[in-house]
């Protein structure tokens, strides 16, 4: 399988986050993806495709706060990284702010994900590490691998959050469309609920989304990602929300992924693009499933079962340690 990635995308190196009321090292760290890299040991440099398929997907107005604003923190004499402490939630309205600590809560959605100087650049990496996969396959591969770094399903057009900053499944699934692929399934199967990839498409009815993951009543992002959610106007019911309780091992976890993959055969997909986190792991820091290394393999030749073209776009996953291997087998058993 042809794995893509950037190195570029390491250079995003945040210092902390705050976690549970306190200030914590930041989790996504660089050796994630140097740790897969390492393990799968040959990927290729994407193809720069330029902005435009990022602008498809994302606000104008956002995707210049991301590029400007740590320089305008450190100009306002902030120190440290860019992150905000106040957000709209009260009668948000479309506001033309300035000041960066405005800017700052109003495109993003928690305090866990800063900005730093070199996060647009490796967060546009991360974006053609998934169009080169997406392309990959829609130029006749079986299936391809991002190793996209940050991840991006809970980035929304609009705003940041849960150490996402640019949506690069949302890209390319918008990529695919674009490119004449009628009906695009996204199959999201981290430990938490793609929130930004939901809102993208909540109200298209030609991307299906479905997401398996920690019932949002326990674990972030808490306000999107239960059951009932299922898209609105032209969307509605393209939204399929799978949420499990914390524990969760293979067996239930294997259960939803093929109701999930039944949903999307009824939508008729033409490509499948898998948001795939490995923070489902037994021993991840951060989260409280159970799976174990080798079931990544059932669970990758379960969804190679489903015969469909097929972009697989990393995401999560924070034991640094056991991350390649947990990544090989899910690729290995596809």
């Amino acid at each position: 399988m042809r794995c893509f990635h950037d190195p570029g995308q390491l250079a995003h190196a945040p210092a902390t986050e705050l976690h549970n009321g306190e200030f914590v090292p930041y989790a996504e760290k660089p050796g994630r993806a140097a740790g897969i890299a390492a393990t799968l040991g040959s990927t290729e440099l994407p193809q720069d495709r330029g902005e435009a398929p990022i602008r498809a997907v994302h606000d104008a107005d956002y995707i210049e706060f991301l590029k400007t604003a740590p320089a305008r923190w450190a100009e306002a004499g902030r120190p440290g990284d860019v992150i905000g402490y106040i957000w709209p939630t009260v009668r948000k309205r479309a506001l033309k702010l300035d000041r960066i600590d405005a800017l700052a809560g109003q495109y993003s959605i928690d305090a866990s994900t800063p900005l730093t100087a070199q996060t647009w650049d490796a967060a546009y990496r991360s974006v053609q590490s998934a169009l080169g996969a997406t392309h990959a396959v829609l130029e006749g591969e079986r299936a391809a691998f991002a190793l996209s770094r940050p991840p991006g399903h809970h980035a929304g057009a609009d705003y940041l959050g849960g150490y996402c900053y640019l949506n690069h499944v949302a890209v390319a699934a918008q990529a695919a469309r674009d490119a004449g692929v009628e009906r695009v399934a996204i199959l999201d199967i981290d430990y938490h609920h793609g929130n930004g990839t939901q809102d993208i498409f909540w109200e298209r009815g030609d991307v299906f989304f479905a997401s398996i993951h920690a019932d949002p009543a326990t674990d972030f992002p808490f306000y999107w990602g239960h059951a009932d959610e299922r898209g609105e106007g032209a969307g509605e019911g393209a939204t399929l929300n799978l949420p499990l309780p914390r524990g969760t091992g293979i067996d239930a976890f294997r259960r939803a992924q093929e109701q999930a993959l039944a949903a999307i055969e009824g939508f008729g997909a033409e490509l499948l693009l898998v948001s795939f986190g490995a923070d489902t792991y037994v021993g991840d820091p951060i989260s409280q499933f159970a799976l174990e290394t080798a079931d990544y393999a059932v669970l990758g030749a379960d969804l190679s079962a489903a015969g469909l073209p097929t972009a697989i776009v990393m995401e999560g996953g924070y034991a640094v340690d056991a991350l390649g291997a947990n990544v090989a087998s899910f690729l290995s058993g596809f």
